[in-house]
């Protein structure tokens, strides 16, 4: 923000607000993504926003913020170690293995074989409905599958607590994520209003969030109004002006279009002569603007003597040429003016660099002599001066009323049919709607 205004101060030129905020939303490094709660009348979130104070990332329920920190940092809070233990005895011939991410699940007659299901399910794969992903577990009855589920079946895993006062022996992955959701998951999670994005963070949004981002960053790039208004915001802090060209397109700039009146004004000959250039060139440039009232003078080249013929082995020197002034001192004393000029307003250069006089407002009409404040000027009432303008007859005056004929039916083609409007959200639409009568 503060980049873009100190090149808007020191370009002195005025600059289109959204073709300025169209620039800043086509790279992601320009911006950043602000996510915030909307509360209902009770005051409480409709959708609470979690955050993981590890890494900062961002999550729509406990759950899988909790799946989250025992997938990534689970090293942080517990260790595991392999204890061997007696395989399962008996003949198996196939297993279950999910299809999507390939776990062996096991026998479906085995005695953990659904509390594993359901454990993979609410781990992994919580958006999908449960009897879809059942519905993905294949049967395998290849040895090598079976032998290796048999081969991990025959250790055990025991998790041992770190960073605590007291370190514990847990069983199993369930008491591991009762013993997290008692101890850390009030210090490690909390709940927020709003929070900025961190860029990384982004891509390890949830789906929903992700979405959200999506079809706004795509809502903003056709018709980009909240990048606008916080530029609006931050160029106003700056010290930028806002004005509208020709009533149409907000411009920021250094200074509001502000006509200067040679005739009320004094201001130097500099100044004059720039007034009467601009107004005799419309949509001149700077460069032109330039050149034409202080041209840089011209070189003349001198005629060199013949030099003597230079000695064998030695190659000819060529002749320097005078190298042209970079400046004088009226080009100076033009830039100088041009700069008060766009500075104060009485000149603009847009970003096309077309060069223009701000316009001289227009004159306000003025009350007749001895006219009391807010009666309306001489010649009759407002609308009589417009219809007249029109070609329409004035109204009449007094008692004299015009003659009507029967009045028109101006009941709504719609209402007559039997069509009530329907409120559907982007368009009008209309329904029918039976009349009933004698009731």
């Amino acid at each position: 923000m503060n980049s873009l205004a100190r090149q808007i101060r020191l370009s002195c030129r005025a600059f289109p607000l959204f073709e300025v905020a169209g620039l800043v939303i086509q790279k992601p490094d320009r911006y950043d993504v602000t996510l915030r709660v909307i509360k209902g009348k009770d005051g409480k979130p409709q959708q609470p926003l979690l955050v993981c104070s590890i890494d900062d990332t961002v999550w729509l329920s406990e759950a899988d913020a909790v799946a989250h920190i025992l997938t990534v940092h689970f090293d942080m809070f517990y260790s595991v170690e392999k204890m061997p233990t007696d395989p399962p005895k008996g003949t198996y011939t196939f297993v279950a293995q999910c299809g999507i991410s390939g776990e062996i699940l096991g026998p479906p007659n085995y005695h953990g074989y659904q509390e594993k299901l359901r454990h993979l399910h609410s781990e992994r794969f919580n958006r999908m409905p449960f009897e879809v992903f059942k519905a993905r577990v294949r049967i395998v009855k290849d040895e090598s599958v079976v032998k290796k589920w048999l081969e991990s079946q025959s250790f055990r895993s025991e998790f041992t607590t770190l960073n605590v006062p007291e370190p514990m022996k847990l069983a199993s992955r369930e008491e591991v994520e009762q013993h997290f959701r008692d101890t850390h998951l009030g210090v490690l999670v909390r709940s927020v209003d709003q929070i900025m994005l961190k860029r990384e963070n982004i891509a390890k949004l949830p789906q929903p969030l992700q979405a959200l981002v999506r079809v706004s960053t795509d809502r903003e790039r056709r018709f980009p109004i909240r990048v606008a208004t916080a530029l609006s915001n931050a160029f106003a802090q700056a010290g930028l002006q806002f004005f509208k060209r020709d009533k149409t397109i907000v411009h920021v700039a250094v200074a509001r279009p502000h006509y200067l009146d040679l005739d009320t004004q004094v201001v130097s000959e500099g100044v004059k002569r720039i007034i009467s250039y601009i107004q005799a060139n419309p949509s001149t440039t700077r460069k032109a603007l330039i050149d034409t009232l202080a041209p840089l003078p011209t070189v003349v080249v001198p005629v060199a003597e013949p030099a003597p013929a230079p000695a064998e082995g030695e190659a000819a020197a060529a002749p320097a040429a005078p190298a042209a002034p970079a400046s004088t001192p009226e080009r100076e004393a033009v830039l100088t003016d041009l700069h008060w000029l766009l500075h104060q307003g009485h000149v603009i250069e847009f970003a096309s660099g077309t060069v223009e006089l701000a316009k001289k407002p227009a004159a306000k009409p003025e009350p007749a002599p001895g006219a009391k404040p807010g009666t309306p000027p001489q010649g009759g009432q407002p609308g009589q001066q417009q219809g007249q303008q029109q070609g329409r007859q004035p109204r009449k005056e007094g008692n004299e009323r015009r003659e009507r004929g029967p009045r028109q039916d101006r009941t709504p083609w719609s209402r007559k049919h039997g069509l009530m409007p329907v409120t559907t959200p982007g368009y009008p639409a209309y329904a029918a709607v039976p009349q009933l009568s004698g009731l």
